[in-house]
């Protein structure tokens, strides 16, 4: 029987380097992927695009969109706008309040009924955004929680939440993904959501620094 793993897939750069390295360790994948009340579909259609590409059998697409109800995000909340100014010493507007919490609760059910043993999520704890919800503590405490909510874990079948790109500096994510032939020509990054990527974000601004420094070019087209 094949190995499963429920992979977080955003249609991002990070989400799809992880559906590399999953597929690199030998699982089956079964990428999950939230309409959550975002502005803009345009990371639910890439993401669709990296699924096929990875021919995945069962990619799931769940709306959560009423997450923009609650508002208090730049990526959610048609009042505030995306900032291109970010202070360093503040957790940024883009933030959406305990996001990936939410996440990875919807995906260790869905682990849970295909018995997958896996949850790959694209959090990073270096060049990121200095969102609450991408530090290891919060990771470990999932990991544990996750365990000891769901049946899985009460009857011995763990599931463990991998998180390949915590420690990687955006360029070496952009270096693994390179080696593994991800199809970052599939991807998006920018918070606007247009066709041509903006450039000027703080999302936009680390993907181009981790290509910069990877001595590579980024493959989508760019504004500026």
């Amino acid at each position: 029987m094949s190995k499963k793993a429920v992979i977080v897939l955003s249609g991002g750069l990070d989400s799809t380097t992880c559906m590399g390295m999953a597929k690199e360790k030998g699982y089956e994948l079964y990428p999950i992927t939230f309409h959550y009340g975002q502005k803009h579909n345009r990371e639910v259609e890439q993401a669709k695009k990296v699924a096929e590409y990875y021919d995945a059998p069962d990619h799931r697409i769940v709306n959560i969109s009423f997450l923009n109800q609650i508002g208090g995000s730049a990526l959610t909340d048609q009042s505030i706008d995306v900032p291109t100014d970010i202070d360093e010493d503040e957790i940024p507007a883009t933030y959406v309040p305990a996001r990936n919490m939410i996440f990875l609760s919807l995906a260790s059910a869905y682990a849970e009924v295909i018995g997958a043993e896996a949850i790959y999520i694209g959090v990073s704890a270096v060049d990121y955004s200095g969102y609450p919800d991408c530090r290891p503590e919060f990771i470990e405490s999932m990991n544990e929680t996750v365990n000891l909510a769901t049946k899985a874990g009460a009857t011995g079948s763990r599931m463990v939440i991998e998180t390949p790109l915590i420690g990687l500096t955006k360029a070496e994510t952009v270096e693994e993904g390179l080696r593994l032939e991800v199809p970052y020509e599939l991807t998006t990054s920018c918070y606007n959501g247009e066709e041509e990527a903006c450039g000027e974000c703080d999302s936009c601004r680390l993907r181009l620094k981790g290509f910069e420094e990877a001595g590579s070019k980024d493959p989508i087209p760019y504004k500026v």
